[in-house]
């Protein structure tokens, strides 16, 4: 049986679509995922993220060490209140999971990992934190909620109250505080303002009804995934995975070189790969005629394939195709996608496509 976050029921009860994500039941939609996307760039969304999975580690010194020996970035960058994006790779520096951690002062530690992940990476976490003497435990008591778009803000102040919200509003992209209402972090995955709000399993749904009922709307699994992808932003199992390395799936940049003495799981891969110099490399396509670019499409440039599509789909910002791609090293600004048997014309440009409402592209 599929796992239910604590929202189950208002889903239900707003007629949402459910689908199997991950092992959880998690609506792709609410009635129109058009609509969805467009509330987010236009206004405002909020989606349930409680089947996320949570760990704290609430030891800093041992913890810290762990962390800059588990991540590819580097944890001392770090200060209270701040966040990182990572990955965590295996000895051949293939990612296991793109995660946040947030560094909590005295509290220690917060990592939020994918849901499709949870069970490899407490797996693979556990007998290295027993190595390092860094206690943790998974927030289960946890729920998680996304709260996206240029209108965010104002309209959880009603939600939040003016004093919280005049304290989040202050925050810079990728910091946290603590609040009355839960966790709260300036972070996202739409390519919108907002914020993810972390309150207790069992006082989220009252919220869910409070931040619904200040004119932000709920949304699906279907606009998160269209919505990151104009964002330009990867996910897990289909533009990277352990087969793959951040250097060949656009986030060389996630990597902390230095200090060279920093001796992470997965850096002498990376470094036999920078050194060598990667085979492949992540591009945005852009189809030029109609039709819908799909993962898994082959790529071509006159007539030799040079890799595939990692995800796409149509862009409702846009109103074209749009995808990612992982192909040769050295592709040119133009190639080909094949679709039904026929070689599409794209134009190959650098994401995101789409960022704070505003199209990137020509």
């Amino acid at each position: 049986m599929a796992k239910r976050t604590p929202l189950y029921a208002r889903h239900a009860a707003l007629g949402a679509k459910l689908v199997d994500f991950g092992g959880w039941d998690m609506p792709l939609h609410y009635g129109s995922q058009l609509d969805e996307h467009h509330r987010v760039r236009r206004v405002a969304g909020v989606f349930d993220v409680s089947h996320m999975t949570v760990v704290d580690f609430a030891d800093p010194d041992p913890t810290r060490a762990l962390l800059r020996h588990l991540l590819a970035n580097d944890v001392a960058r770090l200060y209270p209140g701040k966040a990182l994006y990572t990955c965590m790779l295996n000895e051949a520096g293939g990612v296991i999971d793109d995660l946040i951690v947030y560094d909590r002062g005295e509290t220690g530690y917060r990592l939020v990992l994918n849901a499709a992940t949870r069970d490899k990476d407490l797996t693979w976490i556990a007998p290295h934190a027993e190595r390092f003497g860094a206690a943790w435990r998974e927030r289960d008591d946890l729920a998680m909620l996304a709260v996206q778009g240029p209108e965010a803000l104002a309209r959880l102040e009603s939600v939040l109250g003016a004093d919280t919200l005049t304290a989040v509003r202050a925050l810079k992209p990728f910091h946290a505080l603590e609040t009355d209402h839960g966790f709260i972090a300036r972070t996202g995955y739409t390519g919108e303002d907002g914020v993810e709000i972390l309150p207790s399993a069992a006082t989220v749904p009252e919220l869910w009804d409070q931040i619904v009922a200040a004119g932000v709307a709920p949304c699906g699994l279907g606009a998160r995934d269209t919505l990151r992808l104009e964002a330009g932003m990867n996910l897990y199992g289909r533009d990277m995975d352990e087969t793959t390395t951040p250097l060949v799936s656009g986030l060389g940049w996630t990597v902390a070189w230095e200090p060279a003495e920093r001796d992470f799981i997965g850096r002498a891969a990376l470094e036999r790969q920078r050194a060598t110099g990667a085979p492949q490399t992540f591009v945005g396509l852009v189809l030029e005629e109609r039709g819908v670019l799909r993962g898994h499409q082959h790529v071509f440039d006159d007539g030799r394939e040079i890799g595939q599509i990692t995800s796409g789909t149509f862009s409702p910002t846009l109103n074209r195709a749009i995808a990612l791609a992982r192909v040769d090293t050295g592709v040119g600004a133009r190639c080909q996608v094949e679709i039904r048997g026929k070689r599409l014309p794209a134009r190959v440009v650098k994401p995101p496509f789409v960022r704070h409402g505003r199209a990137l592209i020509e």
